[in-house]
């Protein structure tokens, strides 16, 4: 049975395995805070629809209270362990249930087994606030082995806490000028890609949100990082097969084990 990847922009997607719908770090907003949405239309209705949506880490970007409450009424909600103390309005979406996580733990939904797995990231609400979360990726377990890094640098451990996979979907940019550490740009992207070695990728969190009053700054960096993270991905890994989606786009993967 073939899985589908649909990206919806920065670093939402639906997973679509076993007849279950996995969706990533939802966010569906036009603008948010200093940031506004400057390519691909917003996700339409059908994109809030899931089984389980899985929150790598409480980022506004990633944890974004307003989209999360789109969804409907009993889906199945993956945060970091202690989200929803430092994050108030996530006590406020009753209809939702809630599984808090950290790297290790492991659940079923839907006949998928996630598990979590770590991250090289700031797990923290900003502004910075006196509660902790984990930064956490997910691997997704059905007909394929997928694996939702969410936002995190390159680790040692990272093909070890990850295990073998046969789809990544890899954050490759982000949302402003300059990447500092716990980022994967292009390049670090791609040695990911080598050390996971996975049959394919989808490179996301790039391209879709650019702060405002920014458009004429180091604009490269919104749109190149999806072309040169396959071009790099060529180099270094060129064994896998790199779906570089247009925003609302899918590709449909047949996987053999």
């Amino acid at each position: 049975m073939p899985v589908e990847i649909t990206w919806w922009g920065h670093a939402t997607c639906t997973v679509e395995d076993s007849d279950t719908r996995v969706l990533t770090d939802p966010l569906f907003a036009r603008r948010l805070a200093h940031l506004r949405r400057r390519r691909g239309a917003l996700p339409p209705p059908g994109a809030w629809r899931a089984d389980v949506a899985l929150v790598s880490h409480l980022h506004a970007d990633h944890l974004h209270v307003p989209s999360l409450a789109r969804l409907a009424p009993g889906t199945r909600l993956l945060v970091p362990r202690g989200a929803p103390r430092a994050v108030p309005g996530l006590r406020r979406l009753a209809h939702l249930r809630p599984i808090e996580m950290a790297p290790g733990d492991e659940v079923s939904v839907a006949g998928l087994r996630i598990r979590a797995v770590p991250a090289w990231h700031d797990g923290r609400r900003l502004p910075l606030g006196p509660h902790r979360s984990p930064a956490l990726g997910y691997v997704v377990e059905g007909e394929a082995r997928t694996y939702f890094a969410g936002d995190t640098g390159l680790f040692e451990a990272m093909a070890e806490e990850v295990g073998p996979v046969d789809v990544a979907l890899l954050p490759v940019g982000g949302w402003g000028p300059y990447l500092g550490e716990g980022h994967l740009d292009a390049g670090r992207a791609a040695e990911a890609l080598a050390r996971l070695a996975p049959r394919s990728a989808v490179p996301v969190h790039y391209g879709t949100y650019w702060p405002i009053g920014m458009d004429a700054v180091r604009p490269h960096e919104f749109h190149a990082p999806g072309d040169e993270f396959v071009r790099l991905a060529a180099e270094r890994a060129p064994g896998v097969a790199v779906h570089r989606l247009g925003h609302g786009e899918s590709v449909r993967l047949e996987v053999a084990r």
